[in-house]
């Protein structure tokens, strides 16, 4: 990943984000405060506006200004959790380019930075249950020496997976573990959102 690579990736996440904004904010109406797509959108149409005119010297600035631009301009909990992965990411790529292994490490650097803040686990409906095994499964790719779109796809199926594996559990964090059993049957608005930055780095990875 080049720093080219890094900013085509931000913008496929606000296109994806814009697309989906409405269904985003469904299924936080279920079982939170119907704003998760209002929040994700003016966040990274905000990170669109960032870094037009910005002249990063490598792959981490993007990503560092990316976070800290969701941080500023996301209200709720997503935006100190997205921008805080994306800057954990960001300052473990300081280089113009960025391979499979230390993008790896990066990714595992955001995974930490959102468990640190939310104190979430894989199983308590968050966002971490697309992020954990999409990590995994990126990891597993970059260790049999697949290349960096096989890696990035297989991260995707698996974020959607987790994703969809979040409806039938019971919320333990965040504003939806307030409905207790009436969370279950519901898919995790942050598991979402995360799939949706998932599959747009396998896509535009794969169209380099």
């Amino acid at each position: 990943m080049d720093t080219d690579l890094a900013r085509t990736w931000v913008q496929a996440i606000a296109a994806a984000v814009d697309k989906h904004k409405d269904h985003l904010t469904q299924l936080d109406s279920a079982i939170g405060d119907a704003d998760h797509g209002v929040n994700m959108k003016r966040g990274f149409s905000a990170v669109t506006t960032a870094l037009a005119d910005y002249k990063p010297d490598t792959v981490g600035a993007v990503l560092v200004k990316t976070g800290t631009t969701l941080i500023s301009s996301v209200g709720g909990a997503s935006g100190p959790l997205y921008g805080g992965a994306f800057r954990a990411m960001g300052k473990a790529l300081d280089a113009p380019t960025a391979d499979t292994q230390q993008f790896a490490t990066a990714l595992a650097a955001g995974l930490e930075s959102v468990q640190k803040l939310g104190a979430a686990a894989p199983g308590d409906k968050t966002m971490i249950d697309a992020y954990a095994p999409a990590l995994a499964a990126f990891q597993q790719h970059v260790g049999a020496g697949a290349d960096f779109a096989a890696a990035a796809l297989a991260a995707a199926d698996a974020a959607e997976e987790g994703m969809r594996a979040t409806t039938p559990m019971q919320a333990r964090k965040g504003r939806a573990s307030y409905l207790g059993a009436r969370s279950i049957g519901h898919q995790d608005p942050g598991a979402t959102s995360t799939a949706l930055i998932f599959r747009a780095l396998a896509e535009v990875v794969a169209t380099r």
